[in-house]
This record gives structure tokens, C-alpha cells and sequence, in this order.
């Protein structure tokens, strides 16, 4: 809830449903996946976001606010996972079948810490599945804002500690965005949810894709955003750490 660009985001409704709604119904599609669980912060404005999940019948877990990794790592605890999907609360069009592409290609390969999407897939369509080793290992390990913000840098920051396996689409569509972080990220999601929604059915980034070759015009709706801007605000975050620890 505590997005400092779209406040509230994932409780914004469309056909009187929140945003993750949205999102937790696509993952009970998932083939592959075993639980469904909400991790968030204890901030009393995220109290809402427990309360609905339960409603919904979903598990969840309300741990730091700001040190994501220790947030996933003490939820993959107390849930007894041996390995984690990461979703972020922002992609309400995630896809089901590539989640479990993800899953899938992770148990193929077999002693792996880290499987997922890269950038060419649309932007709101990540999935990333991580090993509870390889969690253990960067929570002990990671001290620089970017590794303790997000769960996957420090992972993918040492390759000599873990084995990551990228997975590409077939197609670059790292141009499209279906992630909701601003106003405008929102009404174009608004408008393809109202498009493809049907209860009890789910559709896919194909359909999304064959829905916007009809309607060009949405394209245009939330162009020229910059992806992972939270990422590389916590870059810079990381340069200020530095600085002070060569002063000390």
C-alpha cells in the first residue's frame, strides 16, 4: 500500500474488483503452484491487505517494511517452503502459464537457486523462482540497499555462490507494460481487464497481445515510463552506503 507514486494501488477497483484480487485469482490458475501467500508489511494501512486475502481464503504474512528480503525469508519460514515464486502486488495481469514455465524449468534443471523471466518479457508479467537455500544464503549475506530492497540481486550478484538460469521469451516484447505503478499504468490495465475478464475463465499474454493489435491506441497510455525505477533508485541508495562506510 505504501507506493509512493500510485498510493493504495492494489486496492484501486476495476468492475468493482481490487487490483489483487485480480492478481491472487490469475495465480489460482497455476498448475504448478502449491500456496498462495500474501507478504507484506505490518504498517496499519496494509492491515486492509491481510484482512481481504483471509477473506478470500488466502494465507499471508505481515513482516518488515522496508527489508523485502527479510520480509520473504521469514515468510518461506514460517510456511515451510523449500522454494518460492516471487510475484510482485503490482502485476495484477500476470500470467499463469508462465509462471509455471518458471516453476517448470526450475525442477528441470534441478540444484538451481534462481530461475526467471528476463526483460523480454512485458514489464508486469516477472516471475522468479528462488531456492529457500539460496533465500537463507543472501539474507545472511546481503548488506547493500538493492540486495536487502529486492530479493534477487544478491543472488544474481554472485554467480560463483548460486546457479541462475534466465528465462527468455520468444519474442522481445520488453517494449509493452502492464504494470501498474502510475495513473496512466492503471487505466490502460483498467481497460484490458474489462476487455478479457470473464469469471471463472483466464486469459493469457497472447490474448493481451491480440486484444492491444486491436486497440494501437492503448500503446500509447502509459509509453515512456521508466521500468524498475525502484531498482535503480535503490542503486543510487547504494552509492550513499558505500560512501559512508569509506568514511568510517
Amino acid at each position: 500500500m505504501g507506493s509512493t507514486r500510485l498510493p493504495g494501488k492494489v486496492l484501486m477497483e476495476v468492475s468493482g474488483k481490487p487490483l489483487l484480487w485480480y492478481l491472487f485469482n490469475r495465480l489460482t490458475h497455476s498448475k504448478r503452484v502449491n500456496k498462495i501467500i500474501l507478504a507484506t508489511s505490518p504498517l496499519p494501512e496494509d492491515e486492509i491487505l491481510l484482512s481481504k486475502v483471509k477473506e478470500w481464503g488466502f494465507d499471508d504474512y505481515a513482516g518488515s517494511l522496508d527489508d523485502l528480503l527479510d520480509r520473504y525469508y521469514q515468510a518461506a519460514k514460517v510456511h515451510q517452503a523449500d522454494a518460492i515464486v516471487r510475484i510482485t502486488g503490482d502485476c495484477p495481469l500476470i500470467d499463469p502459464q508462465i509462471v509455471d514455465m518458471v516453476i517448470e524449468k526450475f525442477l528441470d534443471l534441478g540444484n538451481y537457486d534462481l530461475v526467471g523471466t528476463n526483460d523480454t518479457f512485458p514489464d508486469g508479467l516477472d516471475a522468479s523462482i528462488f531456492s529457500f537455500r539460496a533465500i537463507e544464503k543472501a539474507w545472511q549475506e546481503a548488506k547493500l540497499p538493492s540486495e536487502r530492497e529486492h530479493v534477487g540481486p544478491y543472488i544474481i550478484n554472485h554467480p560463483e555462490l548460486f546457479k541462475t538460469q534466465p528465462v527468455a521469451n520468444k519474442e522481445n516484447l520488453s517494449h509493452l507494460r502492464w504494470t501498474v505503478d502510475e495513473e496512466r499504468d492503471f487505466e490502460l490495465v483498467k481497460v484490458i481487464l474489462e476487455g478479457l475478464f470473464k469469471d471463472g475463465e483466464v486469459f493469457y499474454m497472447k490474448d493481451i497481445i491480440s486484444f492491444l493489435k486491436q486497440r494501437q491506441d492503448l500503446l500509447e497510455v502509459n509509453k515512456g515510463i521508466i521500468r524498475n525505477e525502484g531498482y535503480l533508485k535503490s542503486l543510487a541508495a547504494d552509492k550513499e552506503y558505500l560512501s559512508k562506510g569509506s568514511k568510517n
